[in-house]
């Protein structure tokens, strides 16, 4: 079969530099998925970009060929040589993309339904009547319940996964030939992701599309793609069908991304003997209530239930893994256990900073005492790039803690920051940059040493590896698992990907809309899930392994409302059943 799109030798560069895309050569033929597999950086979106002639106005296509082929028949044509007024033709009505960031590529000024229609006003002839029947029919297909709300909404009143499903609805309803996904699903939660693959697949075999799909995860590679193109470094590293390079790869940059994947192991992690229980924190009986302002004055306020009866401790020198998806209520929870939010009357959450310490109520603490605390409580956010003060060299951001409470001088100070940039696998020369000079698993090393520079016993991560690539992902859970090892940490660690949490968590809480629903450790929770939306989470999570897709089924029936669960665990608005035990430590929230 002829291919549909075929890029030759391609090379871009910025300035003088040393390109950043090298020779890359690929195609992708009519009705197939071709992965772009590789880290940031290894220039697989600028190759994807040059197709569609998108690229930052300094970059160079220094040589090169992107051959679009025409009607069966017609002498394919060569992108790189049309007029910017053909590629408006060839953009949006043949070729179409779906970009990483929804927030970013659609405009907050107008309606998803205007911008969406917009490409069939561009590119096709169509009344305005059948132009909204279309957008509308398109609109149920990605799976929105209400069309017609959606089409009126603007995009920040939709959440991460709708945007996503609106910028999908976008790039397919003017029947495109290719469709180029850029990291489609990395923003997004596990059952959505799930969800997203399996809507992508389905239009694409509707349609009878070709799929170009970016990506660093090889789990989505395994469930999507026919052939797979390795890149890193601008250069391609391993090219062939899906089956082969994932079940036999040759290079090892891709055998050491197959290696840093991670996946729930197929036998349970021996986390040693069962000891007595000592809480560094305990959360009993926490709730937590917003109540947010109505639309309009005469509109009644809307009482929201983020957390519900929460009741679960992080043993010393242990982790608790908290999971769920975004809107689950984990974050509220870490907020709650560093002070940093106030629980519902009634909460108890209490830390003991030594084993056989008098426990202290951080509902109840006074200024001296919370400033007390946090010397022992840090956190390590979620996003590197937004943590660390764009205008602060790392040397006085690693300092500020110290400053703030008063700890040493100058001298002591610097002292201790060079030892903990050496803690973290980073240079002590490294203290006078600043944080735009490093990349994201760097940054996050930095995140982890400020954490740090106060001595703390307490740690909450909150999503620390979720905006990393694989490989970087991999050396900063081995750096966090040394760290809690070495000084004796204990971790609440909040994650909505099971195979992280498999791997570094001593117990597990599952949580959904403000409730724990299963909890246990994770021999039990992984190899013995009981609740339907653990199993969702489980079966959500994509594995690289061609012979083991997600089962989009279980995905569905557990990421559904409550009141569609089997009878075991069904219940209707507030009206939850109790988390009840049903083994040694595994608490399941079911109907007795």
């Amino acid at each position: 079969m002829t291919a549909l799109l075929t890029v030759e030798n391609l090379t871009i560069g910025f300035d003088n530099a040393a390109p950043v895309v090298d020779d890359v050569s690929f195609s992708v033929k009519p009705g197939e998925t071709l992965a772009l597999v590789g880290e940031s950086g290894s220039g697989k979106t600028l190759s994807c970009r040059a197709a569609l002639r998108i690229l930052p106005a300094a970059a160079q296509v220094r040589s090169g060929k992107v051959l679009f082929a025409g009607p069966e028949g017609a002498t394919p044509i060569d992108l790189m040589q049309r007029s910017e007024r053909q590629m408006c033709r060839v953009r949006g009505e043949r070729i179409s993309m779906i970009f990483q960031e929804p927030m970013r590529s659609l405009s907050p000024l107008h309606k998803i339904g205007n911008q969406v229609t917009e490409v069939l006003r561009l590119h096709k002839h169509m009344g305005k009547g059948e132009q909204l029947k279309r957008v509308l029919a398109m609109f149920e297909r990605v799976g929105f319940k209400d069309p017609e709300r959606v089409y009126n909404s603007y995009p920040f009143e939709l959440s991460g996964g709708m945007r996503q499903r609106a910028m999908i609805a976008m790039a397919m309803v003017g029947r495109p030939e290719l469709v180029i996904a850029d990291e489609p699903t990395t923003a997004l939660d596990v059952t959505t992701q799930a969800q997203v693959l399996g809507l992508i697949k389905d239009l694409q075999q509707e349609y009878g599309m070709a799929v170009i799909l970016v990506t660093h995860d090889l789990g989505v590679v395994a469930n999507m793609a026919d052939s797979v193109v390795v890149m890193n470094r601008g250069r391609v590293m391993e090219s062939g069908p899906a089956p082969l390079v994932l079940s036999d790869p040759k290079h090892g940059y891709t055998r050491d991304l197959m290696a840093a994947a991670p996946e729930i192991p197929a036998t349970p992690v021996d986390k040693g003997k069962e000891t007595e229980r000592d809480y560094i924190l305990e959360m009993r009986d926490v709730s937590k209530t917003f109540t947010l302002k109505g639309s309009s004055p005469w509109k009644p306020k809307t009482v929201v239930h983020a957390v519900r009866g929460i009741e679960f401790g992080v043993e010393r020198g242990k982790t608790l893994a908290v999971v769920g998806e975004s809107g689950s209520g984990k974050t509220t929870c870490a907020r709650m256990a560093l002070g940093a939010e106030r629980a519902d009357p009634g909460a108890s959450i209490l830390f003991r900073s030594e084993k056989g310490a008098e426990p202290v109520d951080l509902q109840k603490l006074n200024n001296v005492e919370r400033l007390a605390f946090q010397r022992k409580a840090q956190m390590v956010f979620q996003d590197p790039y937004s943590t660390l003060n764009p205008r602060m060299r790392v040397k006085d951001a690693l300092m500020e803690p110290m400053e703030i409470h008063g700890i040493g001088n100058t001298s002591e100070r610097m002292d201790r920051a060079a030892e903990m940039l050496r803690w973290v696998g980073l240079s002590q020369n490294m203290l006078t940059r600043y944080p735009h000079a490093f990349s994201g698993g760097q940054r996050q090393r930095l995140s982890i040493a400020r954490a740090l520079m106060l001595g703390p016993t307490f740690l909450v991560c909150d999503e620390p590896t979720s905006a990393l690539d694989v490989s970087v992902q991999e050396q900063v859970l081995t750096l966090l698992e040394e760290i809690r090892d070495r000084l004796n940490l204990s971790y609440l660690f909040i994650s909505h990907d099971l195979a992280v949490v498999a791997r570094i968590a001593d117990e597990v809480a599952v949580m959904r809309s403000g409730l724990v629903v299963e909890q246990g450790p994770p021999d039990q929770l992984f190899y013995n899930p009981q609740h339907p939306y653990t199993k969702a989470l489980i079966a959500a999570q994509p594995e690289p392994d061609i012979n083991r897709p997600i089962n989009l089924r279980i995905v569905a029936q557990g990421a559904g409302e409550p009141s569609t669960w089997p009878d075991a665990f069904r219940f209707d608005g507030l009206d939850a059943p109790p988390l009840t035990e049903t083994g040694p430590g595994h608490k399941v929230r079911c109907h007795v």
